[in-house]
């Protein structure tokens, strides 16, 4: 095994293990369920529980490429020349590795406010401090450069159909999330929004 695939098996033990750290601290010191994926309205909660199951199935995919297991979904690379590079897979690591900092950061920022969903019962407070003053969605854009950086450093159509369809999904969960936000904290978040980028870039 090479160090890109220790990174990859990595990237899934760190992910899983923040979000169930997270979820177990904020139940045993609050109380309250912080996974509220699923309760949306009509098809949106049916989108939810896909999105969480197309994350499993990455994590999985990441893994079993890795491991050289000869069970990938998906194995075929896409056939471009420069994707083989070294220089490709060392900037596919630095998007992975700042994707890994950026979520571990947004995690820490969040404190007792972090859900996965939306939750419409016990929102929690509104975060713009720490990472959430450089970004308003800073796990959001962490996905985007892990699963691009993990196109980059493999090469398959699987990574990069999923980076893809990733992208397109965290963009319509964001402006859905910002249309919760807007109604739930008002003026706070219209000025919050004025001064911190969608993103990353103003």
């Amino acid at each position: 095994m090479t160090f890109f695939d220790y990174l990859q098996i990595s990237i899934g033990v760190i992910l899983l293990g923040v979000v169930a750290t997270k979820a177990i601290y904020l139940r045993a010191v609050t109380g309250i369920n912080p996974i509220v994926i699923g309760r949306g309205k009509g098809a949106w909660r049916i989108v939810e529980i896909l999105s969480l199951g197309s994350l499993l199935l990455w994590i999985t995919e990441a893994t079993l490429h890795a491991l050289h297991s000869g069970y990938d979904i998906f194995p075929q690379k896409v056939n471009v020349a420069f994707l083989n590079a070294a220089a490709v897979k060392i900037v596919g690591l630095a998007l992975v590795s700042l994707g890994l900092i950026t979520f571990i950061l947004a995690f820490l920022s969040f404190g007792n406010s972090w859900r996965i969903g939306i939750d419409r019962q016990k929102p929690g407070t509104l975060v713009t401090k720490g990472i959430f003053s450089i970004s308003r969605n800073p796990i959001y854009l962490a996905f985007d450069l892990l699963s691009f950086g993990m196109f980059l450093m493999n090469g398959t159509w699987f990574f990069l159909i999923f980076a893809s369809l990733a992208a397109l999904a965290c963009h319509f969960q964001i402006l859905r999330e910002e249309e919760f936000l807007r109604r739930q904290y008002g003026q706070d978040f219209a000025e919050y929004c004025r001064r911190t980028a969608r993103y990353l870039i103003w």
